[in-house]
């Protein structure tokens, strides 16, 4: 009897030990391994990719299932602080990770090792966010540790490097980072590691609770781990972002561009250094040309032998064709410079039935709109044709639009590439099914939006105007804002459309168009007067549509003008008065008031006396 007390006695014990650590290693992976979030999944060879290559807005998160205890109890009173500061849990993890695009001159994405609080952390945004992280101009919802790996530039975050390993602290902004590499043996050199290689690369993270320490090591899979850490983070504050227990695992987003993040193999412990990971056996990644190189020689001879044949079959066929091709369309060797991709006229003819009038969506001073599904994909898109009369401003016009291009945002309409036929150029962008703004305001719509949709647009335009004007690594002037060109996607969130096409024809010199480019009734005041338009000129505009949302009512067609009619009612103390009558009921006053008064600072005849964007998204979001 004694002897069955004194097991139940050291079970018993056993059971009251906290459960304040976490130890696992995966060499591959189950679904049952991870809690899955969004568009990850594990493949069939037992690696998690993060992301979907055929959803343009992917966000993909894997995390361990069961939390991690961050806060721990420090002293012998029990009380989770050493030297008045909360001691943050000290863990060790290595893991193996894969990134490779579909086209290695895309813009680039990279994965996050992330601690978090939420495994669905509130106003994640795609592309260069990781999924993890709001816009900057939005206060984040912490806590939320992240360890970036990097492989887009993105200057609007300070990053200086499109290749590069941070520690971000509830923030996109990285606290700091360094360009991806790994140190000799020696601890002396460093060598660069190319993440958008699709070759393993293997993570070391080590967090040491007690001194405040963040250290990140990579190097190539089936490498001993360097003895030197590639950055180094400390912060006598870091416990201020972590809570009693937090989720550790993997995320990664994109945007239109294709690439493949995956996570091949994972160790982790909160209780000493994680297990090794066995590297032998993982499968590995390579871009296609160097898979098809791979080949066995016999095969290549087979291919080759049959290729010689074919191509002496071809060849007169293929001259007789060249020659008779069409010399409007012959691409030149600058054009390939530039991404995104040319997207060939025989897709875009058949994507649109021939440009046929049925598909023709509008017609404007940037040219013909029409609505087209590309062959190779079905996916939906809006082709918009440019002519282009300066044969001497087409190398710019063109560079203009890889510019254009590599501008990311939820908020903008994404341009998915371009054609050129002679001097005719078509832009491709993402179709909006739900038309544009104006189609839910004006006259007698057949679906009037609400208040709340409306409320909803503004904020979208807001910010994206944002990402135009600060957000980039160059100010983009948008210098048509209206609510034509903000279009609504398949969930009623507002895209700003045509954004830097005013720029373009400054090299194109396009017909139908004055020297002042915009449309008449949301012109700053001030374009009469000066040379070169500024961002005080976009938020004029921007001021006006959001009179026209408040009010339902186009700027100029009836007298008195609205901003004119506006700035009455607000003198005479009744701006209220102003509010679309369609949907009393639906607002706050409040609200409606503080749009109406935005609005009319942001139309304030002095430009320096307007807001700026930023300060206009504050008040918009913060209200």
């Amino acid at each position: 009897m004694p002897l069955l007390v004194f097991y139940f006695l050291l079970n018993f014990a056993q059971f009251l030990q906290p459960s304040s650590s976490l130890d696992f290693r995966f060499n591959s992976f189950n679904t049952t391994d991870l809690f899955l979030v969004g568009d990850a999944r594990v493949e069939s060879n037992g690696v998690v990719r993060l992301t979907n290559a055929t959803n343009q807005f992917s966000i993909g998160r894997a995390f361990f299932p069961s939390p991690l205890p961050m806060i721990t109890a420090t002293n012998s009173s029990g009380n989770n602080t050493m030297n008045g500061r909360a001691r943050v849990t000290s863990f060790s993890t290595t893991f193996i990770f894969s990134i490779l695009p579909i086209i290695p001159s895309s813009p680039g994405f990279g994965l996050a090792f992330v601690i978090s609080a939420s495994t669905a952390p509130p106003g994640a945004l795609p592309g260069q966010y990781f999924g993890l992280f709001n816009n900057t101009a939005e206060r984040m919802v912490g806590p939320l540790v992240a360890i970036e790996f990097d492989t887009g530039r993105n200057p609007e975050f300070g990053e200086t490097d499109g290749n590069h390993v941070g520690v971000n602290l509830n923030n996109i902004v990285p606290v700091l980072s360094e360009p991806a590499g790994y140190w000799d043996a020696n601890a002396s050199v460093t060598r660069q590691i190319d993440m958008r290689s699709g070759k393993n690369i293997q993570a070391w993270v080590e967090f040491d609770g007690i001194n405040s320490v963040i250290n990140v090591t990579i190097a190539p899979a089936g490498q001993q781990k360097p003895q030197r850490p590639l950055l180094s983070y400390k912060n006598a504050n870091l416990s201020a972002f972590f809570v009693e227990k937090m989720f550790v695992g993997f995320s990664a987003s994109i945007v239109t561009w294709v690439e493949a993040q995956r996570i091949l193999a994972w160790s982790f412990s909160s209780n000493g250094t994680a297990r090794p990971l066995d590297t032998s056996n993982l499968p590995v990644f390579l871009p296609e040309s160097v898979s098809r190189n791979s080949s066995t020689p016999l095969i290549a001879g087979v291919v080759c032998a049959s290729l010689v044949v074919l191509l002496v079959s071809v060849s007169v066929g293929y001259w007789i064709w060249l020659k008779r091709r069409n010399k409007e369309e012959e691409i030149e060797d600058w054009e390939l410079e530039y991404w995104p991709h040319r997207i060939s006229y025989e897709d875009l003819d058949t994507a649109t039935d021939g440009f046929a009038n049925k598909n023709l969506l509008g017609s404007g001073g940037f040219g013909s709109v029409y609505r087209g599904t590309l062959p190779n994909n079905n996916i939906e898109v809006a082709v918009k044709c440019i002519s282009n009369n300066s044969k001497q401003g087409l190398r710019e016009f063109i560079a203009e639009i890889s510019s254009m291009g590599r501008l990311q945002h939820r908020n903008l309409v994404q341009m998915r590439g371009w054609c050129r036929r002679g001097n005719e150029l078509m832009l491709v962008y993402d179709y909006m099914p739900n038309g544009s703004l104006d189609k839910r305001i004006f006259d007698n719509p057949s679906q009037l939006l609400g208040w709340a949709g409306r409320r909803r647009v503004l904020n979208d335009v807001a910010e994206g105007l944002l990402y135009l004007h600060d957000g980039w690594e160059e100010c983009v002037l948008h210098r048509d804002i209206k609510s034509s060109n903000i279009l609504l996607d398949a969930d009623m969130r507002g895209r700003l459309g045509d954004f830097g096409l005013a720029r373009l024809y400054e090299h194109g010199q396009a017909p139908r168009t004055t020297r002042v480019v915009g449309t008449l009734g949301y012109l700053a005041p001030e374009l009469a007067r000066i040379t070169a338009p500024t961002k005080s000129c976009d938020v004029f505009s921007f001021g006006i549509v959001m009179l026209e949302v408040a009010c339902g009512r186009r700027p100029i067609e009836e007298e008195p003008i609205l901003i004119d009619w506006v700035r009455e009612l607000y003198t005479a103390g009744r701006v209220l008065e102003a509010a679309d009558k369609r949907i009393a009921g639906e607002y706050d006053p409040d609200d409606v008031e503080t749009v109406l008064k935005l609005g009319l600072a942001c139309c304030h005849p002095e430009p320096d006396q307007r807001p700026s964007i930023k300060q206009v998204v504050s008040v918009l979001l913060g209200s």
